[in-house]
């Protein structure tokens, strides 16, 4: 597959059951350079599962990278293979995840105590597919708490043709702290990330954990390859107008609020002929309008509305109408005719 080259200067993270194929259209239309990964899916899900619903995605995602969760390197290859064929840019294996859950599966932040397991599962998955297969991991896990864990891991891995290393500079607490917690209470060490950059310049290092705001990510962009935004960028998607101006140096498409709006509702209407429901979209886009008058209202009608029996498109035109009749639509990346840009954001 001739794709072209996918950035890792800014991602938006997988995030287990908000990261679908809805929640990524939106975001999409905020960015078109921002590279989105699905939710993380087991290998045994796409070997043994529904594959061509966990694989679906829209082609106006792209690029989009599908993340993997295993630790066998046969059943990774062929997980790795279907991910090719459906069309993904990117192949991501899952070594950060802490939950108590898919460590029974030998699955997440638990491979980080064996990498030479990982680098066996990355081997076989580069050596299956064409596109890149890249990992994400921590910084450490419980004891294995050290840079020089962590660069052994790095080297390791990257022995086996890993060359972007996606890192949440955390440490994962596997017993006794909930993944919630896990992305709370650990404190962020990111000068481990930076060191691991400099003792690997070759390798391409995203870092992942904390990052609120583009100027951070700009700061932090000063020292490594890329920064991967997590909940921040789904609670306040808006984060993102400004990302391919700011971060890619592009601003020739950039949309307003109410443009965003307007595309997810035709989005909306297409999915709701093909059987989807309108909760499983709309709550991805609470956090729209978050700070203008009328926001409140319009979560509210959504939250209150939107997962009744058949609820339709009506129930987004009537939450949206409560923007409105404010009168007030964010207008913070409104693109003049002649390409120069009338507001900032």
């Amino acid at each position: 597959m001739n794709f072209p080259v996918t950035s890792h200067r800014f991602c938006v993270a997988p995030m287990m059951e908000w990261t679908d194929r809805h929640c990524r259209y939106f975001l999409r239309l905020f960015s078109r350079h921002t590279l989105l990964y699905t939710e993380m899916v087991t290998s045994g899900a796409l070997l043994h599962g529904d594959a061509a619903r966990f694989l679906r995605f829209n082609p106006e995602e792209q690029p989009v990278a599908l993340q993997i969760g295993g630790s066998d390197p046969a059943e990774l290859a062929r997980s790795a293979r279907l991910g090719e064929q459906a069309g993904y840019r990117e192949i991501n294996l899952n070594a950060g995840c802490p939950s108590d859950r898919v460590q029974r599966g030998k699955i997440g932040a638990c491979l980080m105590a064996e990498p030479v397991l990982v680098a066996d599962c990355m081997r076989a998955m580069i050596d299956a597919v064409r596109i890149p297969v890249t990992i994400k991991c921590r910084i450490g896990i419980d004891d294995l708490d050290s840079l020089e864990h962590l660069t052994h891991f790095v080297g390791t891995v990257s022995d086996a043709g890993c060359r972007t290393f996606i890192i949440h500079a955390r440490i994962a607490v596997l017993q006794g702290l909930s993944p919630k917690q896990n992305r709370e209470i650990p404190p962020l060490n990111y000068d481990r990330v930076f060191a691991i950059k400099e003792r690997f310049p070759g390798l391409e290092i995203v870092i992942n954990g904390g990052i609120h705001s583009l100027d951070q990510a700009s700061d932090l962009l000063t020292r490594v390859d890329g920064v991967m935004v997590g909940r921040e960028a789904y609670q306040n998607p808006n984060l993102l107008a400004c990302v391919d101006r700011d971060i890619f140096g592009d601003s020739s498409v950039m949309v307003s609020q109410e443009e965003v709006l307007e595309r997810f509702e035709d989005y909306v209407q297409r999915e709701l002929a093909s059987g989807t429901a309108l909760k499983h979209m709309t709550r991805h886009i609470l956090g729209l309008f978050q700070g203008l008058p009328g926001a409140k209202q319009f979560r509210r009608h959504l939250s209150e509305n939107a997962h009744k029996t058949g609820a339709g498109i009506d129930v987004l035109k009537q939450a949206g109408a409560f923007i409105r009749q404010r009168g007030h639509y964010g207008h913070h990346a409104v693109l003049a005719p002649e390409g120069t840009q009338e507001s900032v954001c």
